[in-house]
């Protein structure tokens, strides 16, 4: 029986309404709300904060539960998808079952989206504070479960930001299993020139690494090695790995580490590119390692080729610094005359800076041009427009180098599909959230690290591969991972078996087991996200979801009408 059925324990409601500086308050009359919702029946109390979140806004919600003997607490503010865990932290330290504990965004649906109607932003903000009291009223407590997690760890890819990684857990003693599906580990570093700012040879740093894992007691490398299967969920993944094409075995492991790394395009098509008198960046830095390039007397550089356009408008971060070595390097090495085109130079940071200075004090000429004016190819000379005097220049060119952006392996959309996991509008891997979970997947137990979630230099790809090590080294030391009970629940009786919610299911959550004579759909709590997908589908009605059933929803509804 709820609270509300039983006449002799009525329900308690608190309401925390956030002025979040100007970003609410500036748009929603907050105290005209918070004097509305102190009329509504089952609200004790209707607290306004100017940042609920802060401590002075988490203190008092500690304080009315306490003093008011509150049953359920609203909390009208920003997102959820941020702040969510922090206020059903701050219950549960008050006693109260943190699934007691009601969301209502009066930030992005009202002050945000409202901003030019701040009367109909108000009336639009009680409506929903009173739909998210209708709801509470109806929460029901639930209890957090555990699965257990082991000591096994799947790194996948082999390059700095993979190796990194596989590092930083066996410095922790836990197994971890590197695989990589090229014939050796080192990624796009062991095939670069030299490593800027610094200079080094990348196998000065290559010969110092790969002897350290390779020697690795708690570290397994396989090359020629690729993830063609997935089955399971933190702590219980099953991998299917394939070795040299046919070689498959089965791995047991807890997590896994995407850092499968990028490409750069290949510019077919622009520039009359051809790989030997219009070339990229890489195809240089390979000539420089076989020392097979024909001394240019002069050289051009063009960059975004590729890049920062319609189909590709993001920038690569890596170019521009790239160019800048290069192009050193053609001085110094030949006395080539160079000219670096730009639509601007992105050189990232103080070290960056100097090498920008130090280009230009090698006589390297730097010439803006316009996105709507590219460079053109004629007879063995660039034309260019030059920004800056306002004119046409004729640039005598016997190389052409192209610096094009980092782009997603043409296989990442084949791994997104068997891990279950997004990519963003170009290819690359998406996290869960940019800046507060930003080496994880939404998917728990599954982590990204390097430039397999966006363009990034070898000091970024390696950070990233120690913070995703870090982050899935949590589960791994405490052994065991909770589990959020907002799951999906099957009412054996009324399942037909139809398997729509197995196929439904974006997280394989969701199978059919054989249970006597029929079969009927189960959830695995553990790999369930609430995401609501099957039990929209379900057309006999059999599954509930937790915290979000029915009557929850009905509720809202019927106190908006």
């Amino acid at each position: 029986m709820s609270e509300t059925e039983n006449e002799f324990v009525k329900p308690r409601v608190g309401v925390f309404l956030c002025h979040c500086g100007t970003n609410i308050g500036g748009v929603v009359d907050i105290p005209a709300v918070r004097e509305y919702v102190e009329g509504l029946p089952y609200v004790i109390t209707a607290i306004e904060n100017k940042y609920t979140c802060s401590d002075v806004g988490l203190t008092a919600i500690k304080q009315a539960i306490s003093e008011n003997g509150l049953t359920r607490v609203v909390v009208a503010a920003c997102t959820p998808r941020t702040h969510e865990p922090l206020f059903r932290r701050t219950c549960a330290e008050a006693g109260l079952n943190p699934f007691l504990f009601q969301f209502v965004n009066i930030r992005e649906q009202c002050s945000w989206v409202h901003r030019d109607a701040p009367e109909a932003a108000t009336d639009k903000a009680k409506d929903l504070v009173t739909m998210g009291i209708a709801r509470a009223l109806l929460l029901e407590p639930l209890e957090e479960t555990s699965v257990p997690v082991g000591d096994t760890a799947l790194v996948i890819g082999g390059g700095v930001a993979g190796m990194a990684a596989a590092e930083s857990f066996a410095a922790r003693k836990f197994k971890v299993v590197l695989i990589e599906k090229t014939d050796a580990l080192g990624g796009m570093v062991k095939h670069a020139h030299k490593l800027y700012p610094s200079g080094e040879m990348p196998g000065t740093l290559l010969d110092a690494q790969l002897p350290r894992i390779e020697h690795n007691p708690h570290i397994t490398v396989k090359t020629n090695t690729e993830l063609t299967g997935l089955k399971g969920f933190i702590g219980n993944y099953k991998a299917e790995l394939t070795t040299n094409g046919t070689e498959k075995m089965e791995l047991d492991t807890s997590i896994l580490v995407i850092a499968t790394g990028a490409e750069p395009l290949k510019p077919e098509g622009l520039y009359n590119y051809d790989g030997e008198h219009v070339m990229t960046q890489w195809d240089l830095e390979q000539r420089f390692n076989e020392d097979n390039l024909n001394p240019p007397k002069t050289a051009v550089m063009i960059q975004c080729v590729g890049a920062r356009i319609p189909e590709r408008p993001y920038c690569s971060k890596i170019c521009c610094v790239t160019a800048l070595k290069n192009a050193m390097e053609l001085v110094e090495k030949y006395g080539t005359r160079v000219w670096i085109l730009h639509r601007d130079m992105q050189a990232w940071g103080v070290d960056y800076e100097q090498w920008y200075a130090r280009a230009r004090d090698l006589g390297i000429r730097f010439v803006k041009y316009r996105v709507e004016r590219p460079p053109k190819i004629e007879d063995g000379t660039i034309l260019v427009w030059d920004e800056f005097s306002k004119m046409y220049e004729r640039i005598p060119a016997e190389l052409v180098v192209l610096s094009t952006p980092l782009v997603a392996h043409e296989d990442s959309e084949a791994l997104s599909q068997l891990l279950k996991v997004p990519r963003d509008a170009h290819g690359f891997f998406l996290e869960a959230h940019v800046k507060l979970r930003p080496v994880d997947f939404a998917t728990d137990g599954i982590f990204l690290a390097g430039a397999s979630r966006w363009p990034c230099d070898i000091p970024e790809a390696i950070s990233t591969g120690l913070a995703a090590a870090s982050r899935a080294s949590i589960p791994l030391q405490r052994g065991e991972v909770p589990v959020e009970p907002i799951t999906s629940s099957v009412d054996e009786d009324k399942c037909i078996g139809c398997g729509l919610c197995e196929e439904t299911c974006p997280y394989g959550a969701i199978s059919l087991v054989d249970l006597g004579s029929r079969r009927v759909a189960k959830v695995v709590s553990a790999s369930c996200k609430g995401c609501g997908a099957c039990g929209a589908g379900c057309p006999a009605h059999a599954i509930t979801m937790r915290h979000y059933t029915d009557d929850q929803i009905l509720a809202e509804i019927k106190a908006l009408t």
